[in-house]
Order: structure tokens, then sequence, then C-alpha cells
């Protein structure tokens, strides 16, 4: 059974930082690119990172690109998102999700981890 657990979020203030985890098991993590989404209440899910298989092609939503790092680590099932210079808007549950090269939408996700900034 494939289980995705997200970790680090928290409380923080605008300006501070934050790494998020993603520990996956029962699936071969190299298989699959990994994701980060998010969602605020309210709004509609937002992909926020992408990062290929190896680790050597990476994508960043407008709103997060040149604050926020995608990283992973297939050798321990893990991938991270570094998260800096977090502002306000930057609340909201975060989510990692896998997906096949055979597949169009992710296949599995996590339970999501809450990431709240204040002012």
């Amino acid at each position: 059974q494939v289980h995705l657990v997200e970790s680090g979020g928290g409380l923080v203030q605008a300006g501070d930082s934050l790494r998020l985890s993603c520990a996956g098991s029962g699936l071969r993590f190299s298989d699959y690119t990994m994701g980060w989404f998010r969602q605020a209440p309210g709004k509609e899910r937002e992909r926020i990172a992408l990062i290929n298989w190896n680790g050597d092609r990476t994508w960043y939503a407008d709103s997060v690109k040149g604050r926020f790092t995608i990283s992973r680590d297939n050798a321990n099932n893990t991938v991270y998102l570094q998260m800096n210079s977090l502002k306000p808007e930057d609340t909201a549950v975060y989510y990692c999700a896998g997906r096949s090269v055979s597949s169009d939408e992710e296949n599995y996700w996590g339970q999501g981890t809450q990431v709240t900034v204040s002012s």
C-alpha cells in the first residue's frame, strides 16, 4: 500500500523559512515525478512545484518561484520543499503527490501539513 506523509509545517512569521518533507513508502520512489500542492481556505488547489525522477528537472509556479526549492532523495524515499521568505498568502495546507510516467494525473497523495504565516 502506497503511503505519503508530509511533515514540517507550522506557524511562522512573514519572512521566515520552513522545510517540508514528504516520506514515501510502498512505491519505487524513482518511478514517480513528485510534486507539492497547496490549498488555502476558499481557494482552488494550486500546484506549486514538481521534480522529475532523478531530480535534474524542476518546475515552479510563479507564485513561489525564487522563494521555494523542491528537492528529492530517492535513497531515502523523501521529497522536500524548502520555503523561504514566507508570506501570509502562503498560508495553506501543503500536500505532496506522486505521478507515474504512465499517468496524466497524480496517483498518490499525502494527508497534508498545515503552514500558517502570520503578518
